[in-house]
């Protein structure tokens, strides 16, 4: 994109922003439940999830890693209601972000 926001229409999977934003926040994938034009859902469900990188950047990944967090994100997405999934997800998150600590000074 031309800026570090990309907004995700989630209508077409049958998937509300509320219950992608809880699910992926349970797999450790920080993002926010967002409204997307012509939304026929409350802002309080929404239809949409509101993805930025500046948190990813900030913690030194580079272009090449957003592949792998598409792919995590869509892991989570496709199994909402597999706990097993979304628990192997968190695993896997945790221990990739230990490559990009938060405070790398304290390392």
């Amino acid at each position: 994109t031309d800026n570090h926001l990309m907004l995700i229409d989630l209508r077409n999977k049958n998937i509300t922003g509320k219950k992608a934003q809880e699910t992926l926040d349970q797999a450790c994938i920080t993002l926010n439940k967002n409204a997307v034009p012509f939304d026929d859902k409350s802002p309080f469900v929404t239809s949409g999830i509101r993805v930025g990188v500046a948190a990813v950047t900030t913690r030194g990944m580079k272009e090449n890693d957003m592949q792998t967090v598409v792919d995590l994100v869509d892991k989570v997405l496709m199994n909402l209601e597999n706990e097993k999934t979304v628990g192997s997800v968190k695993n896997e998150v945790k221990e990739w972000m230990k490559a990009f600590p938060l405070y790398p000074e304290l390392g």
